[in-house]
């Protein structure tokens, strides 16, 4: 069982390639959470719900990261 354990690092890390290159994954969920919390933001400004919600850098920021870690651990 601790062999078992040990070797369970030995797999290849979560990469994509790209036209020959390969990319870690968690670039690709930083750069997909990146649009997802600009689409969240053009609908709060156009449903005029921005100025409730509170402070825009922390609520940005709580979304970037959710959104980011959400793509993580759906795709990886």
């Amino acid at each position: 069982m601790l062999l078992a354990a040990s070797l369970a690092g030995c797999s290849l890390p979560p990469s994509i390639p790209v036209l020959g290159a390969y990319f870690p994954g968690w670039l690709f969920c930083l750069v997909g959470a990146l649009a997802l919390t600009v689409m969240v933001r053009a609908l709060l400004m156009r449903l005029n719900l921005e100025r409730l919600v509170g402070s825009p850098v922390v609520l940005y920021s709580a979304l970037y990261a959710l959104f980011s870690l959400l793509l993580w651990v759906s795709f990886f």
